[in-house]
């Protein structure tokens, strides 16, 4: 019997340091979105990477933050999650920063009794002056990890990260068959993507007061057809969401068919349309609904 290793390989940190990228980058494929937006990342989203003798099972999280209602504590649930059953904990940094958001957060880090691997990020967007103080900044605060300088974004030092949480990865089976890329159905790459247009779209609050539902997915050899809800909180973001004769929400559309075309490999036809669902990010049975509350 030949050896195999698999495990957890859960990814924290700061909001907008990079996660998303990094996970996308080794999985080789678009699972988590990606704006400049903070608290993209809602939930913790599995991507998984098979060889011949592994299986390394990745896992974004939420950015790390201070919760101020509903929706955000069961973020912060998720994060929780990914410290408890990680065989290999990534904590992601970028250039310049300094302390995590959440003292206690950051004890789990410090005292952590797997390897932690602190990926300091965006070393493109710096010198090696700073670099090398960013460095010694974070043996000092960190120094049970081990660093390594990265650009997520450009795809820099990557491969040494993976071979490294290769040769810390426990003996064991496969978790998942190995053709499985992520523990996410579709809708939820179709919601995720309709999110992701909305983030990019709209300013101020609208973003983080909409939630997406696919009611209807339904695929035939040619073509998917799409039915996806927007929730809103206020009749006032409805109108925003649906602009002047409906062309702020017919551009979200055609951007989010255009990516789900590519996702899915076939053509797409998708109907969007938007709801009223007041108070939804502090309501424990509408997150729950919404996959959010996990109690």
């Amino acid at each position: 019997m030949s050896e195999h290793k698999a495990g957890f390989v859960n990814i924290v940190g700061n909001p907008n340091v990079g996660k998303s990228t990094l996970m996308n980058t080794l999985i080789g494929e678009k699972l988590s979105i990606i704006t400049s937006k903070a608290q993209t990342t809602r939930h913790r989203i599995f991507g998984i990477v098979n060889g011949e003798d592994f299986q390394v099972v990745f896992s974004d999280t939420p950015g790390i933050i201070k919760p101020a209602y509903g929706l955000q504590s069961s973020m912060m649930d998720f994060v929780k999650s990914a410290f408890e059953d990680a065989d290999v904990l990534l904590y992601m940094v970028e250039i310049g920063e300094k302390d995590l958001k959440d003292e206690s957060f950051f004890a789990k880090i410090t005292n952590a009794k797997v390897p932690v691997l602190l990926l300091l990020n965006k070393i493109d967007v710096s010198s090696q002056e700073v670099l090398e103080q960013q460095v010694q900044l974070w043996k000092e605060k960190v120094p049970n990890a081990e660093i390594y300088p990265i650009s997520a974004l450009q795809n820099f030092n990557i491969d040494t990260v993976f071979n490294r949480i290769l040769e810390l990865l426990p003996d064991s089976p496969a978790f998942y068959p190995k053709d499985q890329i992520t523990d996410k159905p579709e809708r939820f790459f179709v919601n995720e993507t309709i999110r992701e247009k909305i983030l990019m779209n709209y300013s101020k609050e609208i973003p983080y007061a909409v939630e997406v539902e696919t009611e209807e997915f339904l695929e035939d050899e040619n073509i998917i057809r799409i039915r996806s809800v927007i929730m809103v909180e206020r009749d006032t973001q409805k109108g925003i969401i649906i602009g002047h004769k409906g062309s702020a929400l017919k551009r979200v559309g055609i951007q989010a068919r255009k990516d789900l075309e590519k996702f899915f490999g076939k053509q797409v036809h998708i109907e969007i349309f938007v709801k009223v669902n007041k108070n939804w990010r502090s309501d424990q049975q509408q997150l729950k609904r919404f996959g959010y509350n996990q109690k």
